[in-house]
């Protein structure tokens, strides 16, 4: 195909005479294409075809490189996505901002691989307890309720709703998930003992049982833990035993302050956000037992004792509507 010069084809038979561009018109040497020009087609033409091909690589590019790449970029974008989420929440749990760090385990839930159904179980406890010391205990039996859905074998959710439901009054569903829990935690396991106690303890319920609860905790753990010797010593006051109580309660005292003041050595070494969480649980556990250790003072006329305890119990952080009970 000839084409004249200004790009447009020209019909094999029309052949303009020699010497001639066309009826009427000079010769024009513009006109005399080569022959490879002539199979290649004007500079317009070609440009085109370039164009054509950059859009049609950038299209395939767009599809394919993405095709390809996703399984390599997802899965570290997921777990990016899901570290962020959880060191911002940690801080946010530190700075006592219960409701924002809710959020922020929600949005690392919500990235979490999905075939890692027992880590978004233990996020959906973490959300929980946010949801609890922020004062939901009803949203916070929902949350631990999701965690026990995904991994019914698991003790932890149990344990987690338990005590959620102590704080929105259910003491029925509160002393299910306790027995739940050290079903699910295997013959003997001391934790889930002491858990189940504490919850029959908190409302008030089955108290012996609670006592021989405690006793094969404290027995099968192969040392004094303050929080066992506190259930125990909360026990003895509700059954009336308020000096052995106070004994209890000194030596669970004396441990936690302990505790306390090696995690306060970490200071400097571990970030702040880390430290100030777990000084914080050391705080509220010493709130917990000074408040015991007052209600078994005053139960036996330690007035003066038990104002003290109570004192420092309030400073501490004692607050039953947050679960610190």
């Amino acid at each position: 195909m000839q084409y004249d010069r200004l790009g447009f084809p020209v019909p094999r038979e029309f052949q303009p005479p020699p010497g001639r561009s066309g009826p009427g018109m000079a010769a024009d040497p513009r006109d005399r294409f080569s022959d490879r020009e002539q199979d290649v087609g004007p500079p317009v033409r070609r440009s085109a075809g370039r164009f054509k091909k950059v859009v049609l690589l950038l299209a395939l590019g767009c599809v394919v490189v993405p095709a390809v790449a996703a399984p390599f970029i997802v899965p570290r974008a997921r777990v990016a996505v899901v570290q962020w989420s959880l060191e911002r929440a940690t801080i946010r749990d530190a700075q006592g901002q219960f409701a924002k760090a809710a959020t922020e385990v929600g949005r690392a839930i919500d990235w979490l691989a999905p075939d890692d159904v027992v880590g978004r179980s233990e996020l959906h406890c973490w959300r929980s307890a946010l949801l609890l010391a922020d004062r939901q205990p009803a949203a916070a039996v929902v949350e631990a309720g999701r965690a026990a859905t995904l991994v019914p074998s698991l003790a932890q959710p149990r344990r987690t709703r338990a005590l959620a439901h102590v704080v929105a009054g259910d003491a029925e569903a509160a002393l299910a998930d306790a027995a739940a829990a050290v079903e699910l935690s295997g013959p003997g396991n001391p934790e889930a003992l002491n858990h189940r106690a504490y919850v029959r303890a908190l409302v008030g319920r089955e108290l012996e049982e609670a006592l021989a609860d405690v006793e094969l905790a404290l027995a099968g753990s192969g040392a004094e833990s303050p929080e066992f010797l506190d259930t125990r010593g909360f026990i003895l006051h509700l059954l009336g035993r308020h000096r052995e109580a106070i004994d209890d309660l000194n030596r669970a005292i004396g441990k936690e302050q302990q505790r306390r003041r090696q995690a306060a050595g970490g200071v400097g070494r571990v970030h702040p956000a880390v430290i100030a969480r777990e000084l914080r649980a050391h705080d509220q556990a010493l709130a917990v037992m000074h408040h015991h250790r007052g209600l078994a003072c005053r139960a036996v006329g330690l007035d003066r004792q038990a104002d003290q305890d109570f004192a420092v119990a309030e400073q501490k952080g004692f607050d039953p509507g947050r679960g610190v009970l």
